[in-house]
């Protein structure tokens, strides 16, 4: 089982783009990218006030709440959409603006992004035990856990703590009981 491992405790802290707050990068790939030239970054946020989301051009994004009782998030001047804990994952175009109105305290999100034209990407949220594996052989698969798993592959098997996160290139089966995983796929546009 080809796996590399990304605990939380290495994650990288930066602030954000527009300077409102921080960022932690769980993984961005070209490996040294900066938030101006990456083509796929996994990423968490606390969001602890209002105010407009950091606009990349280019970039395509999907956002999932991890903690706290949502946003509210309005893109130009469409009606609000109301994101929390159980909506399903959001994507849409992170070069569009948007503003974000906190429902009741600060939040922690999940921000994976990709260059449109470079990358393309899914996020899903699974709960219990699951199988996961490549679709196809360029394709990057994560697992995100959100507490404490267990991955097994070819009877070897590697735990995950809440927030580490690990990239596979075989099939394993996920036990998670209870606990939420995000499931997070890259892959390269020809």
């Amino acid at each position: 089982m080809a796996m590399t491992l990304y605990r939380a405790s290495e994650h990288k802290r930066m602030p954000w783009k527009n300077g409102g707050g921080e960022t932690v990068e769980i993984a961005v790939f070209p490996p040294d990218a900066s938030v101006d030239d990456f083509d796929s970054r996994i990423s968490m946020a606390t969001v602890a006030s209002d105010g407009p989301f950091s606009i990349f051009p280019g970039i395509d994004r999907t956002l999932s709440i991890l903690d706290g009782n949502g946003m509210s998030l309005t893109f130009d001047s469409q009606e609000p959409l109301l994101l929390n804990r159980s909506s399903p994952p959001l994507a849409f175009a992170a070069d569009v603006p948007v503003a974000a109105r906190l429902v009741d305290g600060p939040i922690t999100d999940l921000n994976v992004m990709t260059r449109r034209g470079r990358y393309r990407h899914s996020v899903e949220r699974v709960t219990g035990r699951f199988s996961v594996s490549k679709q196809a052989e360029s394709e990057a698969v994560f697992v995100l856990a959100m507490g404490d798993v267990s991955l097994t592959s070819d009877h070897k098997s590697v735990d995950l703590k809440a927030l580490d996160a690990m990239s596979i290139d075989a099939a394993v089966t996920v036990r998670a009981d209870e606990i939420t995983c995000y499931i997070i796929r890259l892959t390269p546009q020809d």
